[in-house]
């Protein structure tokens, strides 16, 4: 998918306007604002990353692949079921607040774990709790995450583009760290590791300042019941027809593209090419995604998202080539296109929720399709199992292909997506330190 209460200076949310702030015009990117943000992100992504091989070797060897899949179903069901809850309590408390907690809970969670390994065996319902726990935590810090944005700098697809290669390195350092920790010392080693980023997350978070002006979105919500904001994020999610019409795209590809990719794509290359020619493909992928990042960073199209499903139709090339059995060479190029195009896709679309929404709101708007997307991925992980029953991973495979393309077609369909044109940041941009 908690709040830290100190703050010297009154807190900025989405839909505070600093009084101070200056004309827009050319600025750097890398003020004290935004670097202390991407310190928090790259350092929390990092954690993110390791946690997959963390739970797949240490919760694997001790209670199977029937325990990692129910410690990661618990994890990605408490976030689905309160993500919602986090995009309200963004916009009534501040992103920046709600995301300090979150990190502190995982913070305990990780720290909890690190000792029940380093002490011997973790009894199961102990791995059970934390992963509800961190991914409550998870439904708390996400929402914020798009919220902050706008906040720390005033080129959102830069800054965008930017978080998007820390988050590919992460995920090429990441679970390869993981593994030779794991082999070299303890499981424990890990989740104490990953406590360690939160907590640097949480101090990075909390150095950040806004301009005094009040908390204006925090006053706005007395008064006003859960259901109330709940309804208001609903009503600004649907009155989005090329928001609404994405995340239905993308609960699409969720059951049918990205969820089954990973399990049926694993087992058909591990058949064929070996467990090693696995991971050089998500290297591969991960490097595809930093050279996505960096074109987005450069690249302005006047309309992102049909610019962003051009690229899209290039992700395809990932499950075909899974499907048609390539060899080591062609498999690992379509990985690094397809890490490419979706890094692409994705600076292209966080830009226009951005800024397409309206300040005091984009936390909700930001869980309704967060909860979406997660939903479609889960479901499609789920059903990935039971359909091989069905027809061989190749064919299902296939199958995925065809559900990119169609998806970009649809893409391309939608007028109110394939029309969206480029906006400037929401009034609310950051101000002096």
């Amino acid at each position: 998918m908690t709040t830290a209460q100190r703050q010297p200076q009154p807190e900025l949310t989405a839909g505070t306007v600093p009084p101070s702030a200056p004309p827009p015009g050319p600025t750097p990117l890398w003020d004290r604002r935004f670097t202390l943000y991407f310190a928090a992100r790259a350092v929390s992504m990092l954690g993110d990353a390791m946690m997959p091989v963390a739970a797949a070797l240490a919760v694997g060897a001790l209670y199977g692949v029937s325990g990692v899949g129910l410690v990661l179903g618990v994890w990605t069901g408490t976030f689905v079921l309160l993500v919602l809850f986090g995009g309200v309590f963004a916009d009534r408390f501040g992103a920046r607040r709600m995301m300090v907690g979150a990190d502190l809970v995982r913070v305990f969670t990780q720290g909890v774990l690190a000792v029940a390994f380093f002490a011997g065996t973790p009894p199961f319902w102990l791995l059970m709790a934390m992963a509800a726990l961190a991914g409550a935590a998870v439904a708390m810090f996400l929402p914020g995450v798009n919220g902050m944005v706008p906040l720390v700098a005033r080129e959102p697809q830069r800054a965008n583009a930017t978080l998007k290669v820390a988050d590919a390195l992460a995920h090429l350092l990441g679970p390869a760290l993981a593994g030779l920790l794991i082999t070299l010392t303890n499981a424990g080693t890990v989740y104490a590791i990953d406590a360690g980023t939160f907590l640097l997350s949480a101090v990075f978070l909390a150095l950040i300042r806004f301009a005094p002006g009040g908390v204006p979105g925090a006053a706005a919500a007395t008064g006003r019941s859960l259901r109330r904001e709940l309804r208001q994020g609903w009503r600004e999610f649907r009155d989005r027809t090329w928001m609404w019409s994405v995340i239905l795209i993308w609960m699409v590809y969720g059951v049918l593209l990205f969820g089954p990719l990973v399990p049926l794509g694993s087992a058909l290359v591990g058949e064929r090419l070996g467990s090693n020619a696995y991971g050089l493909a998500v290297s591969f992928l991960g490097a595809g995604t930093v050279l996505g990042g960096l074109v987005a960073l450069r690249v302005r199209p006047a309309r992102p998202l049909a610019a962003g499903a051009v690229a899209m139709v290039l992700y395809t090339a990932l499950p075909l080539s899974l499907a048609l059995g390539a060899g080591l060479p062609l498999l690992l190029a379509a990985h690094a296109v397809g890490g490419g195009a979706l890094a692409f896709w994705s600076v292209m679309w966080a830009t226009s929720v951005q800024t397409h929404t309206p300040p005091a709101v984009l936390n909700r708007v930001t869980a309704y399709e967060l909860a979406g997307s997660v939903s479609g991925i889960a479901l499609g992980q789920i059903l990935a199992g039971p359909a091989t029953a069905l027809a061989s991973p190749d064919r299902l495979l296939l199958v995925s292909a065809g559900a990119g393309l169609a998806g970009c077609v649809a893409l391309f369909a939608v007028p109110a997506i394939r029309t969206l044109g480029r906006a400037a940041p929401p009034a609310g941009g950051p101000g002096p330190s």
